[in-house]
């Protein structure tokens, strides 16, 4: 287990001397600054209650974990590989990003960074490419966490030469042999992960924990895109308010609905029919107009008018706007 520099666990848990070992939890759980790490989890994630619940758990049992070991209980260090399940824009990347701080924080990891992957970062496209990427990867990782999205994609049953069984040998031994200065964490959609962990069962029996996310409701997605509204300066009247919440319960229904991710791609396209409609109708506004979203930028939506369209995930990972493709 890596040791801090300064560590206020073993100064505020060290036992008193009163003839007794007696050990201090909650001072130890104040000084480790942890709640605030945990608000600000709660702060960052709309609901998720069952996920942010588990992470209190895994955070109490590391702070535990440390206390033992303070008054000379010494025991095995906890197993830390993970695997979060659920569909995309459930916050998989952002728990990921605090469980890494908290691991930073407790002393078990020396970095604490977050590097995340996908099979492009670890599988190569010829003899001899798969070690040199996934080698340099797992570099990039070491004292974090590494983020493997879509884990179920180093696997290809269906083709017998396929580079991304070396790539899984590798995470293997490294996630056994280098377990005190990486955390392995594998995310997708639950059926597949179960699928992929049944023909790899040996990341199956070195994942200690399993967290499941849940799609977010319509009054969650509603309160999400409400916030991401507010954060870059627009504001939602009664009217385009009902528009919004009308919106997402047909978007919801739709195929590749993306939870907070899909939210955050409606609202780029609102901000664009805004923007259009402010252009076309000219002359002079107040600021209140350009904060303001009417109920007509989402209602344009084909969304309303039975449009099946997904709309494009890429906008906010490197690639162009696809403006002939989204429901716009």
């Amino acid at each position: 287990m890596q040791k801090l520099d300064t560590d206020p666990i073993a100064e505020a848990g060290a036992p008193q001397d009163t003839g007794e070992s007696l050990v201090d939890i909650g001072a130890a759980h104040r000084d480790s600054n942890l709640e605030e790490i945990l608000d600000e989890l709660d702060r960052e994630l709309v609901g998720l209650k069952p996920v942010k619940a588990y992470v209190r758990r895994v955070a109490s049992l590391l702070l535990v974990a440390r206390l033992r070991e303070k008054v000379g209980l010494t025991s095995e260090r906890p197993t830390l590989h993970m695997s979060f399940t659920g569909q995309p824009g459930t916050g998989k990347t952002t728990v990921a990003m605090r469980m890494a701080k908290i691991l930073h924080h407790l002393g078990y990891l020396r970095r604490g960074h977050l590097v995340v992957a996908t099979r492009d970062d670890l599988v190569g496209q010829y003899v001899g490419h798969t070690a040199p990427k996934t080698k340099e990867t797992l570099k990039k990782a070491m004292g974090g966490v590494l983020f493997i999205d879509e884990a179920y994609y180093l696997y290809r049953s269906e083709n017998e030469r396929d580079y991304g069984q070396e790539a899984i040998e590798m995470l293997l031994t490294a996630m056994e042999n280098q377990r005190e200065d990486l955390v392995v964490i594998l995310a997708g959609y639950q059926d597949r992960m179960a699928n992929f962990f049944q023909h790899n069962p040996g990341f199956r029996s070195r994942l200690a924990h399993h967290i499941s996310f849940p799609d977010y409701t319509l009054e969650e997605l509603t309160t999400i895109a409400e916030l991401m509204l507010r954060q870059q300066n627009y504001a939602l009247d009664a009217e385009s308010r009902q528009a919004l919440v009308e919106y997402l319960a047909l978007r919801m229904k739709q195929p590749q609905f993306a939870n907070a991710r899909s939210v955050r791609n409606a609202i780029d396209r609102i901000k664009l029919r805004q923007a259009s409609r402010l252009v076309s109708e000219g002359g002079c506004v107040a600021k209140e107009q350009l904060l303001r979203i009417a109920a007509s930028d989402i209602r344009q939506s084909r969304v309303f008018q039975g449009g099946s369209h997904a709309e494009p995930e890429g906008m906010h990972d490197g690639g162009a706007q696809n403006i002939r493709s989204e429901e716009a």
